[in-house]
């Protein structure tokens, strides 16, 4: 999809705030509000762009975080979609390396994060799961910092992060009808949980449109201090994520590059950096599930 500068404009200002009025962008991007609001279903209509609350994982006490590489007997299409029906897991894709299926698995505590894995390796399909649990969260584009701790919340509070987690930008009439709620009362509702950081109402965007078609996972292990070689990965712009580990591996991320020759010299790069002692990558190859 071709995208001219005021739409990357538009799409920049929807990442920030996803529910930002088109009147703001408008004045902001030097359009009229229409031509504003067209552009941005265009780019919502083509699936190229999704609006979308992401909720903190603290609110439901998810608090152990797990990266999952799954090798697979026969087609791995199917399993990858079997496991994007576990609530559990928030990320899940198709990929090109060593295993078939990567997926991101979140748990309230250890053992529950061990009862998820072994859930994984139960599927039908699944030959095998390789686990590297994270033990701190180092760089994140959809980080949310800690939420109020003073916030209490009730069923509709949840309610109303799931209808804004389906669709950010629902118009507080159509929330308050879906959660039982008149419009002026949903609104103070949501407010009140975005304004908690309790959740963050952003635009996900498929990484081709903005220049970056192919996204590469590696897993690093390290030789002596990791703090600087961490420090020179979180300050890349193409590094989208990053964190420590336990298991095979000290650090897990993602990479992003507008072609996969691109990515092989990004990659090649991290290898020469001071305190990598070994690197392991696979090609993000569909997206099967986002959902944080």
């Amino acid at each position: 999809m071709d995208l001219d500068r005021t739409d990357l404009e538009i799409v920049r200002h929807l990442q920030a705030d996803g529910r930002m009025t088109f009147e703001t962008i408008a004045q902001r991007v030097g359009l009229s509000r229409p031509a504003t609001r067209t552009r941005a279903q265009r780019l919502l209509t083509s699936g190229a762009l999704r609006i979308v609350a992401i909720v903190h994982p603290a609110v439901k006490g998810l608090t152990a975080i797990a990266h999952a590489s799954i090798r697979v007997d026969g087609p791995a299409r199917p399993v990858a979609h079997s496991i994007a029906e576990l609530a559990e897991a928030p990320f899940v894709t198709l990929t090109v390396g060593g295993h078939a299926v990567v997926a991101e698995v979140r748990a309230p505590d250890f053992a529950a994060l061990a009862a998820s894995i072994e859930r994984l390796r139960g599927m039908q399909g699944v030959r095998g799961v390789d686990t590297l649990v994270y033990t701190r969260v180092l760089k994140d584009s959809t980080a949310l910092s800690e939420p109020r701790a003073e916030l209490q919340m009730d069923e509709i509070d949840h309610r109303i992060l799931a209808e804004l987690q389906a669709d950010g930008r629902i118009a507080f009439a159509d929330l308050g009808e879906r959660v039982g709620l008149s419009p002026g009362a949903a609104r103070v509702r949501a407010l009140r949980l975005l304004d908690a950081g309790v959740a963050r109402v952003v635009a996900l965007v498929r990484p081709d449109v903005l220049g970056m078609g192919q996204l590469c996972g590696f897993a690093l292990t390290v030789e002596g201090d990791a703090a600087p070689l961490v420090e020179r990965l979180s300050s890349w712009e193409r590094v989208s994520y990053l964190a420590a580990c336990m298991g095979r591996a000290d650090l897990v991320g993602t990479v992003a590059g507008e072609t996969l020759p691109e990515v092989i010299t990004l990659l090649e790069q991290v290898r020469e950096m001071k305190g990598v002692r070994e690197l392991t990558s696979w090609v993000h190859a569909e997206l099967v599930k986002e959902r944080y």
